[in-house]
């Protein structure tokens, strides 16, 4: 096995990442600075309301989706622990990352599942694809991005929206497919065009499938929260890994259980938005 020459895999990895490096240098910077500025739009815009009329807003929200007081009593108490906790300003930087991640998950995955759906051939190269970035260790996504982005919120971005993307891709693939033959059929006879038949028949079909997608994606934001945290993107991530590092128990658990209340938020919001579009 010795004589065997080794196929140097990393020297091609290494290569082409360093080809666009210098060949598209102005393109990652131009990103960099959209992703940048839009995150700290976010921030800008949660931190300018009041911490106790935000959350009132957010019980409001869940409300509205939910039609029950569970939902709104639950984020209700949850942010307030929050900010008893002190954890308000990291949880708003976690929440800016979390948004901007599922924003362009969904920026990029809804065309590309919906391509996948109408194009046997693109779902079957796409989905390997997808499996790759699912299940690459989430580390391996911070080195080019770190090299392409520098350090800060950025690559922390990039390598959560890889890692989140794939499931908004294949639910909203899944949706459209699962999507009853009959109604795809009585749409081609009142002459429907591809268009009409997507927007008016299998779309709003799917909304249910697409959005447990995008949850889906949500929850894989936030597992990224920490990982992002060690190329200096601010946030909850921060707090768990300062933990970590000098093994303050109570501080983690602080930090951590934030997230943990976040998520659920999130999490809950999501799954009821998605039922309420379907009985619309």
């Amino acid at each position: 096995m010795n004589n065997i020459p080794k196929i140097p895999v990393g020297k091609w990895v290494d290569g082409f990442v360093t080809y666009l490096n210098e060949s598209f240098e102005g393109f990652f910077g131009w990103l960099s600075n959209g992703i940048e500025g839009f995150t700290d739009f976010i921030v800008y815009g949660l931190m300018a309301i009041p911490a106790l009329l935000l959350i009132v807003i957010v019980a409001a929200i869940a409300w509205f989706v939910s039609r029950s007081w569970s939902l709104p009593l639950l984020s209700l108490a949850g942010l307030l622990f929050i900010l008893n906790l002190g954890y308000w300003e990291q949880m708003i930087d976690t929440l800016s990352l979390v948004l901007t991640s599922v924003i362009i998950s969904v920026i990029i995955g809804v065309p590309l599942g919906i391509i996948a759906s109408q194009n046997d051939t693109f779902s079957k190269i796409l989905t390997p694809i997808l499996d790759l970035m699912q299940t690459m260790p989430a580390f391996v996504y911070l080195i080019p991005a770190i090299l392409f982005f520098g350090i800060g919120v950025v690559p922390g971005i990039i390598a959560s929206v890889i890692f989140a993307m794939p499931p908004t891709i294949r639910l909203t693939n899944l949706g459209i497919r699962q999507v009853p033959e009959d109604l795809v059929e009585a749409a081609n006879a009142f002459g429907s065009t591809t268009a009409q038949k997507l927007m008016k028949v299998e779309l709003p079909l799917a909304t249910k499938t697409i959005m447990a997608g995008v949850n889906q994606s949500i929850m894989l934001a936030l597992s990224m929260v920490v990982i992002a945290s060690l190329v200096g993107a601010p946030g909850l991530g921060v707090d768990v890994y300062r933990a970590v590092t000098r093994i303050e128990v109570g501080r983690g658990f602080e930090a951590g259980i934030s997230i943990v209340i976040l998520a659920i938020i999130l999490d809950r919001i999501t799954q009821h938005l998605g039922t309420r579009k379907k009985e619309v």
